[in-house]
């Protein structure tokens, strides 16, 4: 797939050469009224990158409209949680106008739950925590994937995935792999939704659950949900899958009952897709468009999930159709994934993983790109007249 130059790239974190920040990934961004922007992003210590090794909140702010960003330390810290993890961060703003930050704590192996924290004072200091998944559970949120929906709810898209223990006497595991041996964490998930009427004071979940209509021949269920409300009540949410597709499911009561999943229109790898909607309700959808069919041959030795090229398609009809993609990463030995997506006055801010070769995963570096609203409309037009949208059902 030819790559077509979109945006400049505006920073990137790579890991620390040193060890001692070894992964740099899944952020969020948030813009202030003081024309500060914040991305927080989960900044992993040490050797280990896994998503289950010791991993705190990192603070960037860019004081010119995104086209450059300062590190600003770390803002949140595991210890600080009493947890093993904390990562994958979303950001909202609360009706009062205080910052919403929400992310995932890691307290064991087989239990992480999200919380929500709220600043009055622009990130520089925090309110006490309020669970927001109260169940216990193993909850897999994506990072920038909280909404707010136009009836003022606010919804969170989860994985569950079901847990237990392989052995008699297992006890819960801290991270060391003679420990988690004894656990088991199923791969395959099921979507769920919790959701708050008061602004985030107190949580439910939804009724429904979706499951995936073919467990015998697929290894992933329904991971890493998302969602997008279509008109007011009205949800289209969709998860990542290892059969070839995203499947979507729909909400017509504020996401408390959904249909039964089906594949949509997008094609990927078992990689998460990103929608979000502009101020001109103009729909953009980012993700990797070709699924790791057997045969699909790999560039390189590091994991990269088949995460590449990475596309960028538009819809000004309401999701009823979408421009052709363009395909703005595409090199074959790197991997590109969960992005985040903050509208700016005269552009769009993309923050995603884009790590090589030389970053020993596809996960641990950050880059952050900045793209015009012209740039990003010439490219997807002169797509658009090679090929005709695809129509929704």
């Amino acid at each position: 797939m030819k790559k077509i130059e979109l945006g400049m790239v505006s920073a990137e974190f790579p890991p620390d050469e040193h060890g001692k920040n070894c992964r740099n990934s899944e952020g969020a961004f948030l813009p202030l009224s003081d024309g500060r922007i914040l991305f927080v992003y989960s900044r992993f210590r040490g050797q280990g990158w896994e998503d289950w090794a010791p991993s705190d909140l990192g603070l960037a702010v860019s004081e010119d409209q995104g086209r450059t960003f300062e590190k600003k330390g770390i803002l949140l810290t595991c210890e600080e949680e009493k947890a093993k993890n904390i990562m994958s961060p979303s950001l909202l703003c609360m009706e009062n106008g205080d910052v919403g930050l929400f992310y995932l704590v890691r307290t064991t192996y087989t239990l992480m739950q999200m919380y929500l924290r709220r600043s009055g004072d622009g990130g520089k200091t925090w309110s006490e925590r309020v669970l927001c998944t109260p169940e216990e559970g193993f909850f897999v949120v994506n990072n920038d994937r909280v909404i707010r929906l136009a009836s003022s709810r606010i919804l969170i898209p989860a994985a569950v995935h079901r847990t237990g223990r392989t052995g008699e006497g297992a006890g819960e595991a801290g991270g060391r792999a003679e420990e988690r041996e004894k656990l088991y964490l199923d791969s395959r998930s099921e979507a769920m939704f919790f959701y708050s009427d008061d602004d985030g004071k107190s949580w439910r979940a939804s009724e429904g659950k979706c499951s995936m209509p073919y467990l015998a021949h697929c290894q992933s269920g329904l991971q890493e949900p998302g969602v997008l409300e279509v008109s007011p009540g009205v949800l289209w949410a969709y998860a990542r899958t290892d059969l070839g597709r995203q499947y979507e499911m729909f909400s017509v009561d504020n996401g408390n009952n959904w249909t039964s999943p089906q594949p949509s229109r997008f094609t990927s790898p078992n990689s998460p897709l990103s929608m979000k909607r502009d101020k001109k309700g103009r729909i953009l959808a980012v993700w990797n468009p070709v699924p790791e069919y057997n045969g699909r041959e790999k560039k390189t030795e590091i994991f990269t999930g088949g995460r590449t090229p990475y596309v960028i398609a538009v819809s000004t009809d309401n999701g009823r159709s979408f421009s052709r993609e363009a395909a703005f990463e595409t090199e074959e030995d790197r991997g590109y994934c969960y992005c985040a997506i903050c509208f700016l006055e005269d552009s769009i801010l993309l923050g995603y993983n884009a790590g090589g070769p030389e970053d020993k995963s596809c996960l641990t570096k950050i880059r952050i790109r900045r793209i015009s609203y012209q740039q990003l409309e010439e490219a997807v037009i002169q797509k658009q007249s090679m090929k005709q949208s695809v129509k929704m059902d």
